[in-house]
């Protein structure tokens, strides 16, 4: 199947499958536990991304300022076998390999932690949840969907903030042709729905212990489950399999 390889796409989610921490808990976990435990009460009952939005608020409000955050984000646990990874397979000459970033974390987040680790220029594009600083220094945060506009269709279970099955589509037709093989690595509940799309020459690296092992397994052992999955729990085996790739 190699040889005919020319194009591939990798795809990640951010937390706890490129980053080895959630960036979204991490923040407070770090800055101000007390606001992480009410999170921890609060998690079913307001939607996530509105939550972290909210908490923000809090944080700010406490005296908690850009250069805070910035710093805590610049520390988030990173691991240098995930750097080298990715660096060595994009530097690849043949296949050609473009990145692709789907997140339920925020653009803010993000783009400073890959910069952080000097992979900002990584990614074709990054698609999650927008924020921007405001001049006193708060991050406003907000859902990628409007809850006010028109709402994805989505009935796999991806969360209302995004369906990140639709985002991959919708990228796979703006980058045209075809790309001969997606490698799609993730480790959450809500990576599912654009894994259930992948084809038979497609790839899943499923991050071992997390949401979606226990979702999929089913499916694979059902024979339900187009693409092939490898299964992983540390970044130097996610190094590992692009080395062999």
């Amino acid at each position: 199947m190699s040889n005919s390889i020319q194009r591939q796409l990798v795809v990640f989610d951010f937390d706890w499958s490129l980053a080895d921490q959630d960036s979204d808990r991490w923040i407070f976990e770090v800055l101000a536990p007390e606001l992480r435990r009410k999170m921890k009460t609060l998690k079913k009952d307001v939607q996530w991304t509105d939550l972290v939005a909210s908490t923000l608020r809090e944080l700010h409000a406490k005296g908690g300022t850009r250069e805070d955050i910035e710093g805590a984000l610049r520390k988030m646990p990173f691991h240098p076998a995930m750097v080298r990874g990715v660096t060595n397979l994009k530097a690849r000459a043949s296949p050609t390999t473009t990145f692709l970033c789907l997140s339920n974390a925020n653009i803010v987040f993000i783009t400073t932690i890959l910069k952080a680790q000097g992979l900002d220029t990584l990614f074709e594009e990054i698609i999650t949840n927008p924020a921007e600083w405001d001049p006193s220094g708060l991050l406003r945060l907000r859902r990628r969907v409007d809850p006010d506009g028109p709402q994805h269709q989505c009935k796999i279970g991806c969360s209302p903030n995004m369906c990140k099955g639709e985002e991959l589509e919708a990228f796979l037709e703006r980058h045209q042709p075809v790309y001969d093989r997606v490698i799609y690595v993730g480790d959450g509940s809500n990576d599912f729905c654009p894994v259930l799309r992948l084809r038979a020459q497609d790839m899943v690296l499923c991050r071992r212990h997390r949401g979606l092992e226990k979702l999929i397994a089913q499916y694979e052992e059902e024979g339900r489950l187009k693409c092939q999955v490898r299964y992983w729990a540390g970044a130097w085996e996610v190094e590992e399999i692009f080395d062999q790739l």
